[in-house]
């Protein structure tokens, strides 16, 4: 009877094993053929899901494959391509000028040093040679360098990881208006899911290593398994839903903390600066530029005639706005008088935020509630 147990749990993780590994190669191979003006991005994310597919086979394998020791040499190599995979990938959303280069072939220096590895141990040896080699892994000093290797990759991008996204993001909210950044903010939580997940390969090592290879482990294995297949289903449909979410920004772009000497950071607004911010204010009600849904910093301005580091320092630090929510409360302020004009009350709520600058009724609906604390469909009602 426990052996039956066994084995309806062992067919239980290798159904769905099969069935992962195929839903994503397939969402990969999806990815790559797909026409959109993301290729890069797409190519990249259809890379890692690949390589978490290679190594997901081992779900698949019950033991050794004595007889293919090259490939499954080969494929334990795929590990060392996974965290960088990831990272190019972020660096591939956040950024809108990034290309791969022949410098980020320093990435698959740990892919080719293990390669190299084998390559002594196993690629070129006899079976005999071979099996010896494998039997004597655990007690190789090399080895677990590469273990701790992998460990220390996986750290290292996926924190960096969490910077470029971070640093994107306030460069985006400091740069541009109507930044619906809900694909950011999905990539964010998806590599925390990815950290929190690797976590789970870890109980499993300290499972594996303290109890064997018992039935606790069997059932961590299932839980690793699904739960990365549901979080990259739940991402990528929340990407390809809405691929024109979030248009990444210039790497040349930086943070106005970065480009900022830190003594000025912290000087008082004197004279000459509110006479600027006067000046700012009463340019943006009079010619209301907010109207223009693609309105950028770097637009502003040269409408107002300022270097664009000046303006961005003088809204960002001086007014301690991010260059969003500046241009997003004329944008308010407009949409209250409109929907407080009975003469346009026929006015639909989408109708209204395409004429204040808006292109997003998500964005529109979320500012608004932040300015008046309600939406405008309430607004309007209690205006009346």
């Amino acid at each position: 009877m426990a052996l039956l147990k066994y084995m309806d749990k062992t067919n239980i993780l290798y159904l769905e094993s099969l069935f992962g590994i195929f839903l994503v190669v397939f969402l990969a191979f999806f990815l790559f053929i797909v026409k959109t003006k993301n290729k890069l991005a797409n190519w990249l994310l259809a890379f890692f899901l690949f390589t978490n597919a290679v190594d997901a086979l081992k779900f698949l394998i019950h033991d050794f494959p004595v007889n293919y020791m090259n490939l499954e040499a080969f494929r334990w190599s795929f590990n060392y391509l996974v965290p960088a995979a990831f990272y190019l990938y972020v660096l591939s959303v956040c950024y809108s000028n990034f290309r791969l280069k022949p410098k980020h072939l320093w990435h698959t220096i740990p892919f080719v040093a293990f390669n190299l590895y084998m390559a002594y141990g196993i690629y070129f040896e006899d079976r005999a040679s071979k099996i010896y080699f494998i039997n004597t892994l655990s007690e190789s000093h090399i080895m677990q360098f590469f273990h701790i290797l992998f460990e220390v990759l996986f750290q290292v991008y996926f924190i960096a990881s969490f910077l470029v996204i971070r640093k994107s993001k306030t460069v985006y909210l400091e740069n541009y208006t109507n930044p619906n950044i809900s694909i950011l903010n999905a990539l964010y939580k998806i590599t925390i899911l990815y950290y929190v997940l690797h976590f789970i390969v870890l109980i499993r090592w300290l499972v594996t290593f303290t109890f064997g290879s018992g039935e606790l482990r069997q059932w961590i294995v299932t839980l690793d398994a699904f739960a990365f297949l549901f979080c990259t289903c739940w991402y990528l449909f929340v990407a390809l839903n809405k691929p024109e979410f979030f248009r990444g920004v210039s790497s040349q772009l930086k943070p106005i903390t970065e480009s900022v000497p830190k003594q000025k950071m912290f000087t008082e607004i004197d004279e000459e600066k509110n006479m600027q911010i006067e000046s700012l204010k009463n340019f943006m009600v009079k010619n209301e530029p907010y109207l223009d849904s693609s309105l950028t910093i770097q637009d502003l301005a040269e409408q107002v005639n300022m270097p664009v580091k000046d303006l961005s320092t003088l809204i960002n630090l001086y007014m301690n706005k991010h260059f969003f929510d500046f241009i997003n409360q004329y944008r308010i302020e407009k949409a209250k008088d409109i929907l407080k004009d009975s003469s346009k009350k026929e006015l639909t709520i989408l109708e209204v935020l395409y004429e204040v600058g808006f292109n997003s009724k998500s964005s529109f609906s979320t500012s608004f509630k932040k300015y008046t604390g309600q939406t405008p469909t309430e607004f309007r009602k209690s205006s009346y």
